[in-house]
Parts: C-alpha cells; sequence; structure tokens
C-alpha cells in the first residue's frame, strides 16, 4: 500500500469524526467575527455613513417630488433656504434632487466596478496562485496594467469607448483588476501550501473542489477588504472623470457632473459644487472607514484593540 493510498484511506475515515466539530464550530466563528465587528468603532462610524448614503439615495428622490432634469428659469442661481435647501443650479434645477439622484448612480458605478474588479482579479488572482504554469504570463499581464496609474488607464479606456455609463464602469473595472489579482494571488499562494489543502490533494481531490472549497473561502476576507476600498476608488475616480467631460454624459445626473456643470459658477454659486463634493467625501471616508474595520477583524496578522 502506497503513502498516498494510505493517506487517502486514513482522510476517508476521519472525514465524518471531524465534520461535525467544523459545523459547530463556524457558527461560532461567525459569531465572533459579528462581534468584534459591532464593537470597532471604526467599522460602525462608516457602516452607518454608508447606510445612511444608500436611504438617502433609494428613498430621498421619492421625498423631494421634483426630477433631477427639472428647469425652473425662476429660481436660477438662488442660495440654499427652505424649500430649496441645497439652492438651484444655472437652470434652477433643485441641486439637492440631483443630489440625491446622483448618488444612485454614482453608487451603482462603485458596486458594478467593485464587482467587476473582484470577480475577474479574483479568478485571474486564484488561478495564478494555484496553477503555476500561469503564474508568470498572468501576473506580467497584471504588471503591465499596473505601469499605468490607474487613473490615466481609465481615462484612455474610458476616452478609447466613449463617455457612457457603461464605458466608465468597464474603464474602472479594468483599471483596478491588478489591485485585487494581486491580493487574491498572495492568498493563494500562503493557502495552497497548507496542511488540510495538501491532505485534500492527496486524498484525491480534484482542482475544482479545491478552490471552491478551500481556497476562494479562506481569501474572501482579503478580498473583501480590498473591494471596499475599490468602491472607494470607483466613486472618486468617477468623479474625476465626469469633470474631465468623459463620464456619464449629461443630463444625466451624477456626483461627478454636478461638480463639472457648477465649476464655471464657483464664485457666485459655490453651493453647485459644494454638496455634491460633500457627498464624494462621506462616500469616500465611509467605505475606507468600512474596509479599515473589516481589515482589522479579518486579518489575524493585526492586533488592534477596538
Amino acid at each position: 500500500m502506497t503513502d498516498a493510498t494510505a493517506l487517502k484511506i486514513a482522510g476517508d475515515a476521519m472525514a465524518p469524526a471531524q465534520a461535525q466539530p467544523e459545523q459547530l464550530l463556524a457558527p461560532r466563528r461567525k459569531l465572533r467575527i459579528l462581534r468584534k465587528l459591532v464593537r470597532h468603532r471604526s467599522f460602525m462610524i462608516g457602516l452607518a455613513i454608508v447606510l445612511v448614503l444608500l436611504i438617502a439615495a433609494i428613498v430621498g428622490p421619492m421625498l423631494t417630488g421634483m426630477e433631477p432634469t427639472q428647469m425652473r428659469m425662476r429660481n436660477r442661481f438662488k442660495p440654499p433656504m427652505p424649500g430649496l435647501w441645497f439652492g438651484a443650479d444655472q437652470f434652477g434645477r433643485d441641486v439637492l434632487t440631483r443630489v440625491l439622484h446622483g448618488a444612485r448612480l454614482s453608487l451603482f458605478i462603485g458596486l458594478s466596478v467593485a464587482l467587476m474588479s473582484g470577480v475577474i482579479g479574483g479568478i485571474v488572482g486564484v488561478a495564478a496562485g494555484y496553477f503555476r504554469r500561469l503564474d508568470s504570463l498572468l501576473m506580467r499581464c497584471m504588471d503591465a496594467l499596473l505601469a499605468f496609474p490607474a487613473i490615466l488607464l481609465a481615462i484612455g479606456i474610458s476616452a478609447a469607448l466613449g463617455p457612457q455609463t457603461l464605458s466608465v464602469i468597464v474603464a474602472l473595472g479594468i483599471a483596478y483588476v491588478p489591485r485585487t489579482a494581486l491580493i487574491t494571488r498572495a492568498s493563494t499562494l500562503v493557502i495552497r501550501e497548507m496542511e488540510y489543502v495538501e491532505a485534500a490533494r492527496l486524498a484525491g481531490a480534484s482542482h475544482l473542489r479545491m478552490i471552491f472549497r478551500h481556497i476562494l473561502p479562506n481569501c474572501m476576507g482579503p478580498l473583501v477588504v480590498q473591494l471596499t476600498f475599490v468602491f472607494a476608488y470607483a466613486i472618486l475616480a468617477e468623479a474625476t472623470l465626469s469633470f474631465l467631460g468623459i463620464g456619464p454624459p449629461p443630463p444625466a445626473p451624477s456626483w461627478g457632473n454636478i461638480i463639472a456643470e457648477g465649476r464655471d459658477f464657483a464664485v457666485e454659486a459655490w453651493w453647485i459644487m459644494l454638496f455634491p463634493g460633500l457627498a464624494i467625501s462621506l462616500a469616500a471616508l465611509g467605505m475606507n472607514l468600512l474596509g479599515d474595520g473589516l481589515r482589522d477583524v479579518l486579518d489575524p496578522r493585526l492586533k488592534v484593540e477596538t
């Protein structure tokens, strides 16, 4: 009997005995992580900011009762006042309504970019870290993308595809794929050398089973933390692209578009740029605090008192 056969038999014999303790420990571990997150000040502040922005984006436009493109020239350049809490722009449009509607588009772009970079970067990172033959090829491609600053790469791709929402999502998603790929690859390189992965390999587990059962679940912590930062970067980058005129085309209200339209009136109508700028800052701050809290709790190498 070979060593591999013996390990397989031993693994099969031990599997039923180990299944019950793992099933019992998993809920306890999740509960312990949840308690740590609740006690983490930065995480809770970031979560509160993000939830407020999400609620404002979903419910806010229904409460104002106005369309973001509705023009009322008699309200042109009116400063903030009761009834026009954020003032009006050069066309008499309610800035509050436009900021609330812009939250939907800006947050949608941020979420779409995070999901796109997470899925593609996760696949590339796991493939590079698990299959040694693909490592060099995939990482050289990621290095080529990293040679360009993310915002410059996004500007080039977005300009080539044309000013539209889908172009912004694709451009930013491609620009941030290398970040998630490197994080996932680094985690995969560590996990694939663990004893339980080696035991599963000797027991005859297929590559797909090891990837989806052992590799990916243990890569999700660092990946989720990175995606919260990508979300914040995407919102800031979308504002930059819109300011340069290669973001979602007007009159679609996004925070970047509102700032771009108000830049010519920054002195006499400062409120047009102020309030969407504050919204962008709050969104970026909330996601960064959220990511910091997740990193402190999910990364076992960090010993942070919360």
